[in-house]
């Protein structure tokens, strides 16, 4: 008989009927004198999980799983770029030997919003070559967004991998920032987070992770929600997810000296020449997180915030502006405490004519800088 693939499914199909198990299989080709290897090999589009296939999905699969994209993923180049600003600082050593072994190891990155963590993922693969797939997951991200579903292409419908799949398949980085402010629709990634790959159900397809792949999730907490309300949105996430990453890194604001190095970085890279302006604002918000810490304060000014500050300063030429417009997100008393603690750290700045030193009730003591 013919060893064609429709051959083979023919002859299946009429001794075993539409599904067919390993040892249906081995049968077949014991009483037909075939490999059993070269067989199967044969059936890879049929396989819909361990020593099963279904031999009536592939006219369907054809026509929407290979169903071409509107930009098939695999000419794209993940690898992010390097960032001649970046510093490495806390974790980053561990991480990196974590993406550099390609071993799946699932990790959990947690601090407070602005330190770092998204980019210090993206830095450790930009420096290894990895590709990287980063997910914003949000309340509203569901198993369609990660895994993947049918789409409308030039009038047909197509099926299309989600992100998930995409990185399982091309042994890629997957990174899942703001993990925390998922539901549990992220449940549906549970035997991925196990390297066991996933079963696409709704094209009867088993997909395998490649060699490589692994999940790095970032998060404002711990996955136990925000008890003060600081990260609104975020949930407590179901303790059998929490538990399938092996390892969680505490990511925490910079050192003073790493802080002033990152925006001395940016400012270069700006052809920003400020070294005094980049001091005083790692100096003062240095004071402004040890009055957070301690309670003092409820809002904090993190590293992003400051190199918001260096790019405001490129633009406009003026410490007072760049400041003043960065900080304008808080609330009026809270900016108006932190002018003037800037005020005080900076000799030579000038205070906004709008501010009005003296009149803050959550003024700021400057004593605790070091």
């Amino acid at each position: 008989m013919s060893l064609s693939k429709e051959g083979i499914v023919s002859s299946l199909q009429s001794t075993y009927g539409e599904s067919v198990t390993t040892a249906d299989i081995k049968a077949w080709c014991a009483m037909n004198d075939c490999n059993y290897q070269t067989v199967t090999n044969k059936l890879t589009d049929y396989k819909t999980g361990r020593g099963r296939w279904n031999l009536t999905v592939t006219e369907q699969l054809e026509q929407t799983y290979q169903a071409p994209a509107a930009l098939p993923a695999i000419e794209q180049n993940l690898i992010p770029e390097k960032d001649d600003s970046f510093v490495k600082f806390g974790n980053f050593g561990d991480l990196k030997k974590i993406i550099q072994s390609r071993l799946f190891y699932p990790t959990f990155i947690t601090g407070l919003s602005g330190n770092g963590k998204t980019f210090s993922v993206e830095q450790a693969c930009a420096q290894l070559g990895r590709e990287l797939i980063r997910v914003n997951i949000t309340i509203e991200t569901d198993e369609d967004d990660l895994i993947g579903g049918f789409r409308l292409v030039d009038g047909n419908t197509a099926w299309h991998n989600g992100p998930v799949i995409e990185a399982l398949e091309r042994g890629a980085v997957l990174l899942l920032d703001e993990i925390d402010l998922a539901s549990n629709k992220i449940l549906c990634l549970q035997s991925i987070l196990e390297g066991k790959g996933v079963f696409l159900k709704k094209i009867g397809r088993w997909v395998t992770p490649a060699s490589g792949f692994n999940v790095i999730a970032t998060a404002n907490t711990k996955g136990k929600g925000s008890d003060d309300g600081r990260f609104i949105g975020t949930n407590v996430l179901n303790e059998a997810f929490l538990e399938r990453f092996p390892v969680t890194f505490e990511q925490e604001y910079p050192s003073v000296k790493t802080e002033q190095r990152i925006l001395e970085n940016v400012a270069r890279d700006l052809n920003v020449v400020a070294p005094d302006f980049c001091k005083r604002l790692v100096d003062w918000g240095d004071i402004i997180r040890k009055t957070f810490y301690d309670g003092g304060i409820e809002d904090i000014i993190s590293t992003r915030r400051l190199v918001h500050i260096i790019r405001a300063y490129s633009i406009f030429a003026d410490k007072a502006k760049a400041i003043s417009v960065c900080i304008n997100r808080f609330d009026d008393e809270t900016k108006q405490a932190f002018m003037e603690l800037y005020d005080k750290v900076d000799a030579d700045f000038q205070m906004p004519e709008d501010e009005h030193p003296g009149d803050n009730i959550y003024a700021i003591d400057n004593s605790k800088a070091e």
